[in-house]
């Protein structure tokens, strides 16, 4: 695929929190302070029109936070997100237009259709929403070229979510993502619920889509086999911040961070090659007091007192980027 190197979304140590505080009474009486849980922290990278970046991690790292930052479902707390080199936060901006040009599919198909409405009604509403069509009958076209476009058929416009398989039901929220002709498609885990076979279905389609329409993914998973097949970029994170970021191929075949590496070698090795393998060992810190230094030191084989009170930047490493002490001294070839 031909890629612009231009990016269309940029993300600039985004950040944000979370009041997770008990209620101010019990606070006073029991004199506690507040809590905030540092969801993202200092996360930047950007995605170029016609690619696929795809975000992966451990569950609460971070990964489904990002999406909706994007998207405008969360506000920032800290940082800056461009879209096509506009501060989507910047005071006195019309965000609307663009907010227009970007669509999310959630993780849980069947959730995120109304189970009240049939399925033309939850496709067209972004096109009445939008007014992207000026008649009933352009309407009706436009639904079942998109059930088409999904692999459905038009009569299926007739029925409810709850008749659908889930890999069916995923199908109708691509098609309600793609009615309103957006550009840059957020999918937070959008094949976790389906069976393995259904899955590459799903792929395979979102592949097909891009190629055909043009469009640019930010593929939210953590699954290492389905971001392999699907990605051009991987970023992966840890605890709130990205710890890797390289090109697909490269970082399959060369993973530089250690956490990254720990989850190269939990993937089962089909070819029994008999390769040494480090499996991922501990538990994620607490988020709401997390580690000074590197936040992977209490899991890492190679951290050492620089790690334990030093906390590691994001840089520029054999071809990718790896915040890792250990990288950066050559204690660990990247």
């Amino acid at each position: 695929m031909d890629l612009d190197n231009r990016p269309l979304v940029r993300l600039i140590e985004v950040g944000r929190d979370f009041d997770v505080s008990r209620p101010w009474l019990n606070r006073v009486i029991e004199g506690a302070p507040r809590q905030l849980l540092r969801a993202v922290d200092g996360v930047s990278f950007e995605v170029r029109k016609g690619e696929t970046l795809a975000l992966v991690g451990e569950s609460g790292c971070g990964k489904s936070t990002v999406a909706r930052l994007i998207v405008g479902l969360y506000p920032l707390s800290r940082g800056r997100i461009e879209f096509d080199g506009i501060d989507l936060a910047a005071p006195g901006t019309d965000t609307s237009a663009l907010r227009r040009r970007m669509q999310m599919i959630f993780q849980d198909p069947y959730a995120s259709l109304n189970p009240r409405w049939r399925v033309r009604d939850i496709v067209a509403e972004p096109i009445r929403v939008l007014g992207l069509a000026t008649t009933e009958d352009a309407e009706r076209e436009r639904v079942a070229e998109l059930l088409q476009q999904v692999g459905l058929g038009a009569e299926d416009g007739e029925k409810y979510p709850h008749e659908f398989s889930g890999g069916q039901r995923q199908r109708i929220s691509i098609a309600r993502a793609l009615s309103g002709d957006p550009e840059f498609l957020v999918c937070d885990e959008p094949t976790s619920a389906l069976d393995v076979s259904v899955q590459a279905q799903i792929l395979n389609l979102m592949a097909e889509l891009q190629e055909r329409l043009g469009l640019t993914y930010l593929f939210i998973s953590h699954n290492l086999a389905v971001v392999s097949h699907i990605a051009d970029r991987v970023g992966v994170m840890y605890l709130g911040r990205v710890v890797e970021l390289a090109a697909a191929e490269q970082l399959f075949a060369a993973p530089g961070h250690p956490y990254t590496r720990m989850l190269m070698d939990a993937i089962p090795d089909l070819q029994m090659s008999g390769r040494a393998r480090t499996p991922v060992a501990g538990e994620v810190p607490n988020p709401l007091a997390p580690p000074a230094g590197c936040a992977f030191h209490p899991r890492c084989p190679h951290a050492n007192a620089r790690c334990r009170s030093e906390r590691p930047q994001l840089r520029a490493i054999a071809g990718g980027a790896v915040s890792c002490h250990a990288v950066e001294e050559g204690r660990l070839s990247a």
